[in-house]
């Protein structure tokens, strides 16, 4: 879980400052960079979680 949390933390950093550069708005930025991460770290932890189950059925 630490992977995927310093995961979010990097996503957060790269989502605000590109939605505030693209808007100029802090609070447009800061709205992006609180929800699209959030989402993604999700959907990244079940997509790592697809892959360890497809390894595994590979090893057998």
């Amino acid at each position: 879980m630490t992977k995927t949390m310093t995961f979010a933390v990097l996503h957060f950093t790269v989502a605000f400052s590109v939605a505030y550069v693209i808007t100029g708005s802090w609070v447009l930025g800061g709205a992006v960079a609180l929800i699209e991460p959030a989402i993604n770290t999700v959907a990244y932890h079940f997509h790592e979680l697809g892959w360890k189950r497809l390894e595994r059925r590979a090893a057998h």
